[in-house]
């Protein structure tokens, strides 16, 4: 017979481990997917708290004397959890907007496709782009760093420290802004480069044979060499993929310091 007892102080501070991480497996990429089932994401968090909590060797002490000020140290936590996990979901956005992009000049962006997992109409580039760059991410490791960054936050960040500082928010989501446009570029810049360069030869031929109807014959052009590109192109997915987990360190590490 298992006789386990714990005081009620524990109870609490092991609560509010339980809700930063359960806040950042909620808003991760991986894992608030539809198509995981919620009890993996309980499971998961409760056996992650669990193991945080015996490897804190250094616990501090919660302050608070009224029930209100524990749901404050619970909202901080809860904060804190939401953005980590923000930060690290707005980077797998940036595939999606560079295969919209790509869509638009491959002559498929009115084809568009309802995502399962998130419940939103995605081009169809952006849905192949985005479900190899997770499988890629998952393939080398991202959890890893997911999860140690995790730990290292209870370090950086003690149980109900957290300190909201919106100047570095704001200079970490202006930072994002300029890398999302410039890494959506370097992913669509073959796709683009060509159309350029087939929009340019189109303009010739309709220059040169004034007879031909140049918008079908363009139009039909634009889809095949597009499809084509795409099915070359698919040699760059682990080069995009290192972009964006570069991107996810750098936006855990700005939202973390913008919290300390």
């Amino acid at each position: 017979m298992i006789n386990y007892s714990f005081s009620m102080d524990e109870l609490e501070y092991f609560m509010l481990i339980f809700c930063r991480v359960s806040c950042l497996i909620y808003a991760v990429p991986f894992f608030s997917m539809n198509n995981t089932p919620r009890r993996v994401r309980v499971g998961l968090s409760f056996v992650v708290t669990l193991l945080l909590y015996y490897a804190m060797w250094e616990k501090p002490i919660l302050i608070y004397n009224t029930l209100w000020e524990y749901a404050v140290l619970v909202l901080k936590e809860a904060i804190v959890g939401l953005l980590m996990g923000f930060a690290c979901n707005i980077c797998t956005t940036i595939v999606g907007f560079a295969g919209r992009i790509i869509d638009m000049e491959a002559g498929l962006s009115m084809a568009s496709l309802m995502d399962p997992t998130t419940k939103e109409n995605m081009s169809i580039t952006g849905m192949i782009y985005n479900y190899a760059i997770i499988l890629i991410l998952i393939i080398t490791g991202i959890y890893e760093y997911i999860l140690k960054a995790l730990n290292e936050s209870f370090h950086l960040i003690p149980i109900g420290g957290a300190v909201l500082n919106s100047d570095k928010l704001l200079d970490a989501m202006l930072k994002f802004m300029a890398d999302y446009v410039l890494i959506a570029l370097r992913i669509c810049l073959p796709m683009f480069a060509v159309m350029i360069l087939l929009n340019a030869l189109l303009g010739i031929l309709a220059k040169v044979a004034p007879q031909m109807n140049m918008f079908a014959v363009g139009m039909q052009m634009k889809v095949l060499i597009g499809l084509l590109l795409l099915f070359l192109t698919m040699t760059m997915l682990p080069g995009i993929s290192d972009f964006i987990y570069t991107e996810i360190k750098t936006m855990v590490v700005a939202f973390v310091e913008a919290m300390m």
